[in-house]
């Protein structure tokens, strides 16, 4: 009988980039580009340089997990060094909501980037005074607004219940409802999962209460339309406890995929939640299996469920991204191998800013050249 040892070593990154690895950051995809900003790591005492890191990655093109061709953005970035920010996309913008400066440097609420314009001009500042700013929060974005649950006040800690909704083309506050929501969550550590399916956005485990992740047992819908929230209870193979996971809509639209999540390993780190039934499952998966993270993030882009970054993985022996084919309901496959499926092309559409307010309390706008054009609203 013969024996083969195979020695795999990770490539450099071409061109010379690579970035920090990192935590607590954002990632926006807008045409067929993924932005990612802000961030720390626990290992690495240079917390304000991968604050201040703002890098892209071009998926247009087919491309391996080894060999990354990033595109350092960093010298027209004009937001503090941070954590724990929320983002989204609205046409060619990237928002970028709340979150914690790293090195005490006055931050916005909110920042907007142009992602056609590519220079320090693109930057558009919106700073809500009297709005509670927030980090570690959860969002999702559709239809030009982000709903905003959660998180905590970065002045002084407290845990928020709060549904905040940011309209990215007036540029205006306002209120979701929190009935039901306060009654189960009141004092709890929210580290929740948002995925929009038709009008109802689906909030998933994750929160902490006396320092214990709850379980996957129950799920929390609110729809957008009726400003009100439901709860079902979820069956089957129910996820083990954990926080700071990654969760995607599938392909099909009928199941959501979660990957990783602290107190996780490479044998519980991915799970299904059917939607027809709310029935949890362990999916069939081949390829090379990955270890979990946690405080990472996922995009499904074509095929594939992208996992960027996170804690706490070996960046020398682990790729910053990594790759689940979906698209085979039967049988997902991790893989190294990325080949795009280009979507059409977003039209030309910029921020409406001749009515700012913060609805519905009454407010003026002022415009002042900060940061390219600040946006501050007082109210």
């Amino acid at each position: 009988m013969s024996t083969f040892l195979f020695l795999l070593f990770p490539k450099k990154q071409p061109g010379g980039v690579l970035p920090s690895q990192r935590y607590l950051h954002t990632v926006t995809l807008i045409d067929n580009n993924l932005y990612i900003i802000g961030g720390q790591y626990l290992t690495d005492t240079s917390i304000e340089i991968i604050g201040k890191e703002f890098i892209c990655l071009d998926v247009s093109n087919p491309f391996n997990t080894w060999e990354l061709s990033w595109e350092n953005l960093t010298d027209i970035n004009m937001v503090p060094p941070h954590i724990g920010a929320a983002s989204a996309q609205s046409v060619a913008n990237m928002f970028l909501y709340g979150g914690i400066s790293t090195n005490n440097d006055e931050k916005d609420l909110v920042y907007i980037f142009d992602t056609r314009g590519n220079s320090t001009n693109s930057w558009i500042t919106l700073n809500a005074i009297g709005k509670t700013n927030k980090a570690f929060l959860t969002s999702i974005d559709n239809d030009g607004k982000m709903y905003l649950f959660g998180g905590k006040n970065k002045l002084n800690d407290e845990i928020l219940n709060d549904m905040l909704i940011f309209d990215t083309i007036t540029l205006t506050f306002t209120s979701g409802s929190l009935v039901i929501m306060i009654l189960v969550r009141s004092n709890f550590k929210n580290y929740f999962i948002y995925l929009y399916i038709q009008q109802t956005y689906l909030l998933t485990g994750g929160s902490i209460i006396n320092n214990e992740p709850l379980t996957l047992n129950e799920v929390y819908l609110y729809d957008t339309i009726q400003d009100n929230w439901s709860i079902k209870t979820t069956s089957g193979y129910i996820p083990s406890r954990r926080f700071a996971f990654s969760a995607v809509l599938s392909l099909d639209g009928q199941k959501i995929i979660i990957f990783g999540g602290k107190w996780t390993t490479n044998l519980t780190a991915l799970y299904e939640l059917d939607l027809t039934n709310f029935n949890w499952y362990i999916p069939k998966v081949s390829g090379q299996i990955q270890d979990p993270r946690y405080w990472h993030k996922a995009n499904v882009i074509g095929k594939y469920m992208v996992i960027s970054f996170g804690c706490c993985y070996d960046q020398s022996i682990e790729s910053d991204i990594l790759l689940l084919d979906i698209s085979n309901d039967q049988e997902y496959v991790w893989t190294t191998n990325f080949e795009p499926h280009l979507p059409s092309p977003l039209p030309t559409q910029v921020p409406t800013q001749e009515v700012i307010s913060l609805r519905p309390f009454p407010s003026s706008a002022v415009l002042s050249p900060i940061m390219g054009t600040s946006i501050t609203v007082f109210y």
